[in-house]
């Protein structure tokens, strides 16, 4: 509290006998006489003005026209006092006026608070957790698990660098310093005595990793659409997934495998939406696996039967939306070094000329060729055009042949048509009018 000095009416901020007793009697001291009240009212008065300059001094530097708690802070701060704590309002501080008896004093109007309101508060912060420990396996036989505790699995850059540079640990250990080479050639030899006395085989994934290989695999071919979705979704954007990798790039290659000769059609199109859902994953470099999802995708395309009533079931759409895939997986990963693409090409259009070859996996061919690109059906299937309309106007002349075929000559007959016009243009010897002259002759 503050009062104003009876010897200097209107200095304000000037403490003066009657508000140092006050202070006194709030702190239980009342034999303070006037002298020593008039000496500690000049010396609190001359601290607290050095400290309202200082104030005024941060406001000013700080671009305000008004000393707020900050600012007593950081001059409380810069004279080595304490600051005061628990002062951080925006508002005015809430003193109150009163004058009576000759006196004028400032005063905090203290509210009284219902301790049964404080207590029922909804708004009351709940109470911290106990300390705990948590333990996890740091490493098991060597292997580190793929565990948040853990430090964060290899970038896709690292997997790329390994899988194009298998001598990549090679160049690193001869990068190493002599001792360190020492210790790992020793390490070396301690695993090799370590294999020879006990031979096993350890599982490089852990027990939430089967767990969760376990879950995946089960919710993508299973028949819940919601969880189907979900296990997609993790599939699409789980940063942590490339320790399961190989055995999700075989379930997937052993499933279309057995669901090919049961003619399943449902889960071979599942099994096309996990190879989907890992070709979207940033986080994956799928280039060592592509030995399993190339073959895998292409019985999918060529194939000669994929379901069980081929003239009924929608089989088409599976074999399109395969060599989206196949395509897909041509643009990301072909290099001169593996010649993906050009492998592909050339499997799909030695296909379109065996003689034998079923209709429905001459549409397979067909629809693959086409989404490698324009460049590729300039190349391949227009100079097959006149040869493929030959082979389709015999399934429509002839009428003792299966509905299967028939069905399969005429979305060949469609897909051409919707495909090809797009690729007329850089074509010297072929034109609209002549592909619609070969196609709708049949």
């Amino acid at each position: 509290m503050a009062a104003k000095d009876k010897s200097t009416p209107g200095a304000v901020g000037h403490f003066g006998v009657d508000s140092i007793k006050v202070i006194g009697d709030q702190l239980a001291i009342s034999n303070i006489t006037d002298d020593a009240s008039r000496l500690l009212a000049e010396d609190v008065t001359y601290r607290v003005k050095c400290i309202l300059q200082d104030s005024l001094k941060f406001a000013m530097h700080s671009k305000r026209r008004t000393v707020n708690t900050s600012d007593i802070d950081f001059a409380l701060k810069n004279k080595n006092i304490e600051p005061l704590f628990g002062f951080c309002n925006s508002d005015h501080s809430p003193f109150r006026f009163a004058s009576g008896g000759g006196r004028e004093l400032y005063f905090n109007e203290e509210k009284e608070i219902d301790l049964s309101e404080v207590l029922t508060a909804s708004t009351t912060p709940k109470l911290p957790q106990d300390v705990a420990l948590k333990v996890h396996w740091l490493s098991i036989d060597g292997i580190q698990p793929s565990i948040p505790e853990n430090p964060p699995p290899l970038s896709r850059d690292q997997q790329r660098e390994e899988s194009v540079d298998p001598a990549m640990a090679l160049k690193k250990a001869s990068q190493l310093k002599p001792n360190q080479q020492q210790k790992l050639q020793q390490k070396k030899k301690k695993q090799m005595e370590m294999v020879r006395v006990k031979q096993f085989a350890t599982h490089e994934l852990s027990v939430e990793q089967q767990l969760y290989y376990k879950e995946i695999t089960e919710a993508c071919v299973g028949s819940d659409e919601g969880r189907r979705s979900e296990a997609l979704q993790s599939l699409t954007y789980d940063p942590g997934l490339h320790q399961m990798l190989p055995r999700l790039c075989t379930f997937i290659s052993e499933g279309v495998k057995v669901n090919v000769v049961q003619n399943n059609l449902a889960l071979l199109i599942y099994l096309m939406r996990m190879v989907k859902a890992l070709l979207d994953n940033h986080n994956l470099y799928l280039e060592k696996y592509l030995h399993e999802l190339i073959p895998t995708v292409l019985t999918c395309i060529v194939s000669k039967q994929l379901c069980n009533r081929p003239d009924v079931d929608n089989h088409w759409t599976l074999r399109d939306f395969a060599s989206r895939l196949l395509s897909q997986i041509c643009k990301n990963f072909n290099t001169t070094t593996n010649n993906v693409q050009t492998r592909v090409t050339q499997l799909l259009s030695q296909s379109l000329d065996k003689d034998r070859l079923p209709m429905a996996s001459y549409y397979g061919a067909v629809s693959g060729l086409c989404e490698l690109g324009t460049e590729v059906q300039r190349t391949f299937l227009l100079k097959r055009l006149k040869a493929i309309g030959e082979r389709i106007r015999v399934y429509f002349e002839t009428s003792n042949l299966s509905t299967a075929d028939k069905s399969a000559a005429e979305h060949i007959k469609q897909l051409l048509l919707k495909v090809l016009p797009q690729c007329l243009k850089v074509s010297p010897t072929l034109n609209v009018h002549n592909v619609m002259t070969i196609l709708n002759s049949n």
